[in-house]
């Protein structure tokens, strides 16, 4: 079994997610080590979820799967980068393809790109 740091880090390590075709950095979520190991057995990216206090296995709701193509590991052992196919084009809960599609210029924030789904409709909130 691969071992990574959990302790090191309050028992939830960064996951920092990739698209695996173009290296559009989709998102950053934590991991804890049942998520990890959840994710090596199903191929199916999982996370632990902060807000919840549960195991989130992305895309279950709004059906925008992530599928591991590439796991890696940082230097430190206490960091891990997913290479994903995201399915359904979106990796964002408000709709968007990233959750980095906030730019930062001349002080101001712009919104880049387009939702690609309305969160309205997939979660009903």
């Amino acid at each position: 079994m691969i071992e990574l740091d959990f302790k090191k880090t309050g028992g939830l390590i960064p996951a920092i997610v990739q698209d695996y075709k173009t290296g559009e950095v989709l998102m950053l979520a934590y991991m804890n080590e049942e998520s990890w190991k959840a994710t090596l057995s199903s191929g199916k990216a999982t996370y632990y979820s902060r807000s919840r206090q549960e195991l989130w296995i992305k895309g279950k709701t709004s059906g925008n799967l992530q599928i591991v193509k590439e796991i890696r590991i940082d230097c430190d052992n206490d960091t891990v980068l997913l290479k994903v196919e995201q399915m359904g084009g979106a990796a964002c809960h408000l709709g968007y393809k990233s959750c980095f599609f906030k730019k930062v210029e001349n002080e101001s924030i712009r919104v880049i790109g387009e939702p690609v789904f309305d969160p309205k409709k997939v979660y009903g909130k």
